[in-house]
C-alpha cells in the first residue's frame, strides 16, 4: 500500500507520468493496490485463529502497522531521499515495536 499511496508523489519526475489527471492517478494507485490485495487478503486469512492460523485480530493488525512502517521507512529513504529521519522518529517507531512485544505478550 505504501507505494500506492506515496509512489505517486514522484511521478511528476517522469515524463510519461507528468501530465496525467488526478483521476488517473488514482486509478494506477488503485491498480497497484488490488495487486496487493492479493497477497494480504489471504494472508490475514489463513493467519486469522479463527482459521486455524496462530494470531489474533489484534496481533494480525499490530504486525501489519509495523510492517508498514517498515516498508514506508525503506520506501522513504529510497526514493524521497529528501526526508529526513528524526531522533523523534526513532523514538515513536520504538514504541511501535515495544506495542508488538506487550501485544504478543502472554
Amino acid at each position: 500500500m505504501t507505494f500506492a499511496w506515496y509512489g505517486h508523489l514522484k511521478f511528476k519526475e517522469f515524463p510519461w507520468f507528468a501530465k496525467l489527471s488526478l483521476v488517473s492517478i488514482i486509478l494506477i494507485s488503485w491498480g497497484i493496490a488490488l495487486f496487493e490485495y492479493f497477497f494480504q487478503v489471504p494472508a490475514n486469512r489463513i493467519g486469522f485463529k479463527a482459521n486455524g492460523g496462530p494470531f489474533s485480530l489484534v496481533e494480525l493488525k499490530v504486525l501489519q502497522e509495523v510492517i508498514t512502517l517498515i516498508v514506508f521507512v525503506t520506501f522513504s529513504l529510497v526514493f524521497f531521499k529528501t526526508e529526513q529521519f528524526r531522533t523523534n522518529h526513532i523514538i515513536g517507531f520504538i514504541f511501535l515495536v515495544l506495542a508488538v512485544y506487550f501485544i504478543f505478550k502472554k
